[in-house]
């Protein structure tokens, strides 16, 4: 049996117009997803609310999330984040100068 094997931090573009969405694997409705920003942030008035629970770790870089609530919480690597399905959330910036590099995974609900 062939195991896939990759380099998580390999294959970023040097230019970066929008934000890069990588599926890395996905088996029984748990989606693995690697997502590169380079000074980007969601669109103005730009909420996520999923279906989906997501968890994610940021490997490189900086980032700022903003919930719903209006709190907002800077992210360093290594830090990573439990997002309950619906939870009112966007990334209010990305650091300009970095790939911020982010390990994400999407749990279906009934999934926890």
């Amino acid at each position: 049996m062939l195991i896939p094997v990759g380099q998580i931090l390999a294959d970023i573009p040097e230019q970066l117009p929008e934000e890069l969405f990588t599926t890395l694997a996905e088996v029984a409705g748990v989606r693995i997803e690697r997502i590169v920003s380079r000074g980007h942030a969601s669109p103005p008035d730009f909420w996520y609310q999923q279906d989906e629970h997501e968890w994610v770790v940021l490997l490189s870089g900086g980032a700022v999330l903003r919930w719903g609530t209006g709190q907002e919480q800077a992210l360093a690597p290594g830090d990573y984040v439990m997002i309950p399905a619906g939870t009112r959330h966007r990334v209010e910036g990305t650091l300009a100068d970095e790939d911020s590099v982010w390990l994400a995974v999407f749990i279906p609900p009934s999934g926890t």
